[in-house]
């Protein structure tokens, strides 16, 4: 008999600690299915384990996790065969404008298109791990996430180091034709994003998680916009700057939670 049980975590608010539970999970081959619902910062488990000792192997990360409720699961374990095509998509998008934002943020001279591509890779990442909930790959997703952490952390130290450098040594005003051209390329690609995942008309945690990270990035989107019509005000390098340390800097904030579990 399988149970359907639900965990507070009051810490768990992005994909980080939802990956950092997940690791502390993998050996727990009878775990069917775990989601998180971030906006409640809620775990729904279906599970043949003892209650007991997935809170024990919770815990020791000091998320705030507390056991709510446990109850007899009636319904059936199976693949969404919609949301998957649906996540497949939208990975795809965001894969593309990665690509597409880190070549031309290179050819730019902007660090902050760069690092929105950055934003845009974080995210396929998510739709990624999100499309092995649905899987059901348990030890598979801890892998990427973790993989995804180490990523994270290169490129975002990386950013970083670029953003004091130039701050320090200078560099030429950015192309903002490009800038603002590419980023309304990029929004775009959200938006479209956005219209797939509403259209799964789905309440279940994992896509909702994901159509709140694709209306996050949105707002990147116009914030690099808006950067670079204020290089065009001002002739500056500053606002470029400013928005890319922001990115980088919440890039590094998810990969340090992850590695907060080793």
């Amino acid at each position: 008999m399988s149970l359907s049980t639900k965990i507070y975590v009051e810490a768990m608010d992005c994909p980080s600690e939802e990956a950092m539970i997940r690791m502390a999970l993998q050996n727990f081959r009878n775990i069917h299915s775990l989601q998180a619902d971030f906006s409640c910062r809620t775990l729904h488990l279906i599970h043949d384990e003892d209650i007991e000792s997935i809170m024990e192997a919770i815990m020791p990360l000091k998320l705030g996790a507390r056991h709510e409720q446990t109850e007899e699961h009636s319904g059936v374990i199976k693949e969404h065969k919609q949301q998957k095509s649906a996540l497949i998509a939208v990975l795809l998008i965001n894969a593309c404008c990665f690509l597409l934002e880190a070549i031309t943020g290179y050819i730019a001279g902007s660090i902050g298109l760069f690092a929105d591509s950055l934003d845009m890779l974080a995210d396929a990442f998510v739709y990624g791990l999100s499309l092995l909930v649905i899987a059901g790959s348990m030890l598979m997703k801890s892998r990427i996430a973790f993989l995804s952490g180490i990523i994270q952390l290169i490129l975002g130290v990386f950013g970083l180091y670029e953003c004091v450098r130039r701050t320090i040594f200078g560099a030429e005003i950015p192309d903002y034709t490009l800038m603002i051209g590419i980023s309304v390329i990029a929004m775009a690609g959200n938006l479209l994003s956005l219209g797939i995942l509403r259209k799964q008309q789905s309440n279940e945690p994992h896509m909702r998680a994901s159509m709140i990270f694709t209306s996050t990035d949105i707002l990147v989107n116009a914030g690099v916009i808006i950067a670079g019509f204020l290089t065009i005000l001002w002739s500056s390098m500053i606002p470029d700057l400013f928005v890319g340390c922001i990115i980088f800097i919440l890039v590094l904030r998810g990969a340090i939670r992850i590695f907060r579990l080793q």
